[in-house]
């Protein structure tokens, strides 16, 4: 039978993301348009949208924080180019964008003392073989295979490299050990549901050192330059971009850390997340027909929530045969308005990825998963 109750919101993209609960344009009637970002008003706007991730996130002393130009994709190429060369390198990659990070040092910046450490999509590479010795490069969570590490505590406290972390999926869903990480970044559209184009970078104390005693061999372009004169460029992290933002994203960007701070900052952000995953968990344990695409319990995402489809006939079928069958399914809940986006990167495995960021209700994840049997049960009908 076709169910009856839609979800309110039914917007489980994995980027962007849903905007928060009561979310509108008119959330956005302070926004400084037609100033100039370097105004005083308008600086200190986007330094607010600094201070209060600092904040929400509870950085370590000392830890710098900015905004940068290109989204996580930007953050995650400045640190890259700006960092790595001074010693080896171990690159970790279980999913698309870990492996377009590989991609980029091996091949772009061709650096011969780097090693890549890879996993299937659903599983993690071996952890405890990863050199420290090295800088690291790894993502927290896999947004496309919806894997994500368990913890920080495989990264040593007396390491010799650097660690550097695509924690976009990660950073206000997950509890990170920002200690663990000496370079962080994230991007607006992600747990946050803000708008794209804007990244973000926190560096530790090691990277800034790092930073101001390294050159690399290779000429950086403006907009990845954090130093000038061998010092790190201070007004980046402290409202003073790089290149222009938007203002109207930036209101955006401090309506939704308000919102946070109002319904009780990262501990209420991290128990919405939990409970829409514990929602499609007990789901899936009921549901002999799909299971989640992470292995193991311990590495399931709490956002990018990756799932697939394990019917016999459907394992029949041809890969080909699959992702149409996948893609079918993803359809029909689009044409029933009750979920939109919810299709598996193009990257990986043919199934579905619902998102289950603090932006999500609890009650719209509800409200999907029987249309999703419904679904299910529509495209078996011609298999």
């Amino acid at each position: 039978m076709k169910p009856t109750i839609k979800p309110n919101r039914p917007y489980f993209s994995s980027g962007p993301c849903a905007k928060r609960p009561g979310w509108s344009l008119n959330s956005l009637e302070g926004a400084l348009v037609g100033r100039s970002h370097r105004a005083k008003v308008a600086k200190a706007r986007i330094e607010e949208v600094i201070d209060r991730s600092k904040a929400i996130l509870g950085l370590p002393e000392g830890y710098v924080c900015g905004i940068v130009p290109a989204s996580d994709t930007g953050a995650v190429e400045m640190a890259l180019w700006s960092l790595l060369g001074a010693r080896g390198v171990d690159m970790l990659a279980w999913e698309s964008f870990g492996s377009g990070w590989v991609t980029d040092v091996m091949k772009q910046l061709k650096l011969e003392n780097a090693r890549k450490l890879e996993a299937d999509y659903g599983q993690l590479p071996d952890l405890a073989s990863v050199n420290f010795e090295n800088d690291v490069v790894f993502t927290y969570n896999g947004t496309t295979s919806g894997v994500r590490v368990p913890n920080l505590d495989w990264i040593p406290d007396d390491r010799e490299g650097l660690t550097i972390c695509d924690a976009t999926s990660a950073v206000f869903a997950m509890d990170l050990d920002y200690s663990k990480l000496d370079v962080v970044t994230w991007s607006w559209q992600k747990v946050m549901g803000g708008e794209g184009a804007h990244g973000m970078i926190v560096l530790s104390p090691r990277a800034i050192e790092r930073l101001e005693s390294y050159t690399p061999a290779w000429p950086l372009p403006k907009i990845f330059r954090m130093t000038k004169g061998g010092k790190l460029i201070s007004g980046i992290f402290s409202g003073a971009t790089i290149n222009t933002v938007s203002m109207l994203s930036v209101e955006d960007a401090v309506d939704g850390l308000r919102w946070a701070e109002s319904i009780g900052g990262l501990p209420a952000l991290m128990d919405r997340s939990n409970a829409n995953l514990a929602a499609i968990a007990a789901w899936v344990e009921k549901t002999d027909w799909v299971d989640f695409l992470a292995e193991k319990v311990e590495t399931r995402s709490n956002t990018s929530i990756c799932l697939k489809i394990v019917a016999p006939w459907y394992q029949a079928l041809s890969a080909d045969e699959q992702a149409a069958k996948a893609k079918q399914l993803v359809s029909l809940l689009e044409q029933e308005g009750v979920a939109l986006d919810c299709g598996s990167y193009r990257d990986a495995p043919a199934g579905m990825r619902i998102w289950g960021g603090a932006t999500v209700d609890t009650a719209d994840i509800e409200a999907l998963l029987p249309w999703i049997d419904w679904a299910f049960a529509e495209i078996q009908k011609d298999a």
